[in-house]
């Protein structure tokens, strides 16, 4: 993607809207047989659920209730907009009238959206892998006791599984409803202890050859191939990548760098990369990055934006750039809204089908392109056997543009100009097709992500636009989810913000306004997060332990207040928690911060070194407490170009502060002089001052 072709699309479509990505509510021009509770919902997996004759209705007091009145097991199916199987079950048996009659006879029957209840998700997901040993995923469907206590679960079941399984339950339930009540009672007992850390109030010291230990075992399962781990199935994982590239940076471990960037590149030039319109899909159904499961989560593509910039700044490789321009310039075609604020995810499936509107048949290609043109894509994309998937094409490549230049005799401008000409005709033709289904509400957690992924593309590129988009989406966060005492609300959608906000959403936009102090300096931000962390630890946070729970105490009616701990395809709340109080304490001088930061770390640092890829996060704070963390003040009336140099390295061991004349922050008093100085620092204590870039990248080795 070109400079020229990213402004044009920011000009144009950032404060346009999501034109092309809205949705209709077809309910507003249909006649349906039938309606139920879920009709008055805003989210689009609900709604997607509001027509079935399945008597649907909304998690809350309401539908256990009714559970304890008519003495009836509840079904708690759980799923998300985009989700493929979901909508599988979804026309196999929440669709057909004998199966949902039966459904509505026997049992209480309640939809939950995971985005918007992730606390609920949480809950029978775990009670679900503790029935089933380990097997979990969504659809999910949980049933339970009119009281909310699971007592069977699973995912997808096929129409007659489904229905054989109602009969049982239901049957069981009437029969033998005490040995129904016991399993129940250990169930919920398991659910309760499943996450529970300890406080670990031993003399703790953190040491990098404990984060070596972690590594070596980690890299037994490096796929040096493909990039990646040794699985079948792929998943980009953005957190874990980021630590690797940081202890490698720390290590000087050529070994583990080179397959951050293998995987990087893998990635990029696959098939789970749109390399027409730009972002990438969930995860790969294979071991190659080819065949991607095509829906497009805005977590993962914030995240990844945030890696490849960090990737870029290390190497200053054209396929990171390229990767985060085309993917940041998708984000403004598709997934803002006119407010700034940034929808949830694109569905898998259109028409039915399931990639659909992303692949390509060599007709579609011929008519399309000029023969010079077809000929450059078929080389280019591959255009045959590697790329071939079930009758049509996944452009995909397996060289970078230098690669394939020099290969074929062209000049590396060459390839660009021919790339981005065919992109612009290919991406064209797609828009006209029917497109995947937009899930247009706005989380506070997945907006504060993309705002973090916009605030790490401008640091490493300096392009103005991403820093605006982020400003705009913060100011969005501001006005509509946050609200006056530092609570946040979880959901935004036309006009309504609602449901208390959890951890998450906490814990990411403390991150994410952080990162836009350390790019402005505006100390209202600082202010903003300090509220938000004293919000925060006020309602989530445990004496006991010393960690966060992830819903309030304001939030009643399950089982068990959980813990987010481990690490997945987003950072535990609990691990990201960690790390920004420590950042925000080093910025406001608050050691209660930075104590119970530590404290986090040393709870779950025995577990780090066991399951090394599940405590990536956490393993950066480590990190941090392990090697010299920079304290970096700039100060002066040039301290955005001194920020903005300092920006082009790879110094991720850093934390940025300063102003031009004047602050309220302790970190800076007695460091402002006649000219711009920079200031390293390192728990307080500052080298000789600089007017230097180059003398203080010295001072930070």
């Amino acid at each position: 993607m070109t400079k020229k072709l990213l402004i044009f699309s920011i000009l144009t479509l950032a404060f346009a809207g999501c034109k092309e990505g809205s949705t209709v509510d077809a309910s507003e021009h249909e006649t349906h047989a039938y309606t139920n509770e879920l009709i008055n919902e805003s989210s689009p997996y609900l709604l997607q659920h509001a027509h079935n004759p399945v008597n649907w209705m909304p998690w809350g007091d309401a539908a256990f209730e009714k559970a304890k009145a008519e003495n009836k097991l509840v079904l708690i199916s759980i799923g998300y907009s985009s989700c493929h199987w979901c909508h599988v079950m979804e026309h196999e048996s929440f669709e057909d009238k004998e199966v949902a009659a039966l459904m509505n006879e026997k049992f209480i029957c309640i939809k939950v959206d995971r985005e918007e209840r992730p606390d609920v998700d949480q809950v029978y997901m775990d009670a679900v892998q503790f029935m089933t040993r380990g097997g979990g995923g969504w659809p999910l469907n949980c049933f339970t006791l009119p009281d909310g206590r699971p007592v069977y679960g699973g995912t997808y079941f096929q129409k007659q599984q489904w229905t054989e399984l109602l009969n049982n339950l239901a049957y069981k339930y009437e029969k033998s409803p005490k040995e129904i009540e016991n399993y129940a009672a250990n169930v919920e007992n398991n659910v309760q202890q499943s996450d529970l850390v300890e406080l670990n109030t031993g003399d703790f010291s953190f040491s990098t050859e404990a984060l070596d230990t972690m590594v070596n075992e980690w890299a037994s399962y490096f796929d040096l191939t493909e990039g990646g781990m040794q699985n079948d199935l792929k998943f980009p994982l953005p957190n874990n990548y980021e630590f690797l590239m940081q202890y490698a940076f720390h290590a000087k471990d050529t070994t583990v760098m080179e397959q951050v960037d293998l995987t990087l590149t893998k990635m990029a030039l696959g098939g789970i990369y749109d390399q027409v319109g730009g972002g990438f899909a969930r995860y790969s159904t294979d071991k190659f990055w080819k065949v991607p499961h095509f829906e497009k989560m805005l977590y993962d593509n914030a995240q990844l934006v945030s890696l490849y910039s960090h990737a870029y700044q290390r190497t200053k490789n054209p396929l990171y750039k390229a990767v985060v321009f085309q993917t940041l310039t998708w984000v403004y075609r598709e997934m803002m809204t006119t407010e700034g604020s940034f929808y949830s995810a694109l569905d898998a499936d259109s028409e039915g089908e399931e990639g659909k509107f992303y692949v390509w048949s060599k007709e579609e290609l011929k008519a399309i392109l000029s023969e010079d043109d077809y000929k450059f894509a078929e080389s280019y994309y591959n255009i045959g056997v590697r790329g071939a998937w079930e009758g049509n094409y996944i452009l995909l490549r397996t060289e970078t543009n230098a690669q394939y230049a020099d290969k074929n005799g062209m000049t590396l401008t060459e390839v660009n100009e021919k790339a981005d000409a065919i992109n612009t005709q290919l991406l064209e033709k797609r828009t006209a097709r029917v497109r995947p289904g937009l899930d247009d509400k706005s989380l506070t957690s997945w907006n504060a992500l993309m705002l973090t992924g916009f605030i790490d593309a401008y640091q490493a590129f300096g392009e103005p636009q991403f820093l605006q988009a982020a400003i705009v989406n913060a100011n969005w966060i501001a006005k509509r989810q946050l609200k006056e005492d530092g609570s946040l609300l979880h959901t935004y959608k036309k006009g309504e913000s609602k449901i208390e906000g959890f951890l998450e959403d906490y814990c990411f936009t403390i991150e994410a306004f952080i990162k836009l102090y350390e790019a402005t300096f505006d100390e209202d931000y600082l202010k903003k997060a300090d509220l938000m962390a004293a919000y925060a630890i006020g309602h989530f946070y445990d004496d006991k332990t010393g960690m966060f729970y992830f819903s309030t105490d304001k939030q009643g009616a399950l089982i068990t207040r959980k813990m987010e701990i481990t690490d997945n395809v987003i950072p535990a709340s609990n691990s990201v928690m960690a790390n920004v109080l420590y950042d925000l304490g080093i910025l406001l001088d608050k050691t209660d911060y930075k104590d119970k930061a530590k404290q986090m770390l040393v709870n779950v640092y025995g577990d780090m070194k066991q399951y090394s890829s599940s405590y990536s996060n956490w393993a950066i704070l480590s990190l941090n407490l392990s090697h010299p963390y920079y304290e970096v003040a700039i100060t002066g009336k040039d301290w955005k170009k001194q920020v903005n140099e300092l920006s082009g390295y790879y110094i991720p061991n850093k934390l940025l502060m300063g102003a031009a004349t004047e602050s309220t922050l302790a970190m800076l008093e007695g460091k402002f002089m006649d000219e711009t100085t920079i200031f390293v620092c390192i728990e307080g204590a500052c080298k000789m001052p600089t007017n230097s870039v180059s003398e203080a990248l010295k001072q930070m080795k």
